[in-house]
């Protein structure tokens, strides 16, 4: 398996395929850079370089107990793409993922980054704070780490329902796409996914955003469940310099999964631009 070794000691695991133009898959909480089989395998086949890698605590790499926040997890993106030497790359996060790219190219991705994409991104902010009021209530929040600590084999299973609009009259409930859900998951460590709800929710990417002058697509379901498009993607895309939102009717939060072939081709038009 191809890993590096970061600063603190963690292993990072990854993927790298093809030749040509890289693209970075940043992927959501709690799963791994499997949850990218689908936009991996399409854009290999068009002649680009694609990468993905496992955030600390998740997947292959190290379970670990520190370092479960977003500058860590930017940090950790610096020293692969580094290692990889990559340059003019383009950087696609979902959910979590979406605001681990931000902060990458906030911080380290002047000179290495082309373009970026959110799809479904929890930037800029989830919670509900004084400078955010109509984000989610904390309690919610609390709700899910208090299930990730005590109750993670069940309440992993539930979470496939609403993260896949599953749940919705008249949704076409594919098994594998729940179970392929459930393994990712718990390959993972309790501690990292515990630890991850903080930095997924609390972290505010505002300036981060305010910051990024590159290409920027902004990708959301109107249909998502678990990262309302309104409270993120709406806001994202307003407060990057140069932003670009599409917006899509009654897909769900993993529309990467249950809606591909238009993500893809919606990805490669951005691309190609």
């Amino acid at each position: 398996m191809s890993k590096i070794t970061v600063k603190d000691g963690t292993e990072i695991y990854y993927k790298d395929w093809g030749t040509g133009q890289p693209i970075v898959f940043h992927h959501g909480w709690p799963l791994s850079s499997d949850d990218w089989d689908g936009q991996m395998m399409f854009f290999v086949e068009k002649g680009y370089r694609v990468i993905a890698h496992d955030r600390r605590g998740h997947g292959r790499s190290t379970q670990t107990a520190t370092g479960n926040d977003m500058d860590t997890y930017a940090a950790d993106v610096a020293e692969l793409t580094e290692a990889l030497d990559l340059k003019d790359a383009i950087h696609v996060g979902h959910s979590t993922g979406g605001g681990e790219v931000i902060r990458y190219v906030a911080k380290y991705g002047k000179g290495r980054v082309a373009k970026a994409v959110l799809i479904s991104a929890v930037t800029p902010i989830m919670a509900q704070t004084e400078t955010n009021p109509d984000g989610i209530q904390m309690a919610i929040f609390d709700e899910i780490r208090e299930n990730t600590a005590t109750n993670r084999l069940q309440y992993f299973q539930d979470f496939t329902l609403p993260f896949y609009g599953y749940n919705r009259e008249g949704a076409k409930v594919l098994q594998g796409v729940r179970d392929n859900w459930w393994r990712q998951g718990m390959m993972g460590g309790i501690k990292a996914h515990y630890d991850c709800i903080k930095a997924f929710s609390e972290t505010d990417f505002t300036e981060d955003l305010k910051n990024v002058d590159i290409p920027v697509l902004v990708l959301h379901g109107e249909d998502d469940q678990i990262v309302p498009f309104e409270l993120t993607g709406v806001k994202a895309a307003k407060l990057v310099k140069n932003g670009k939102l599409i917006t899509y009717p009654g897909f769900p939060h993993g529309m990467p999964t249950t809606e591909a072939a238009t993500i893809n081709k919606d990805l490669l038009e951005f691309f190609q631009s």
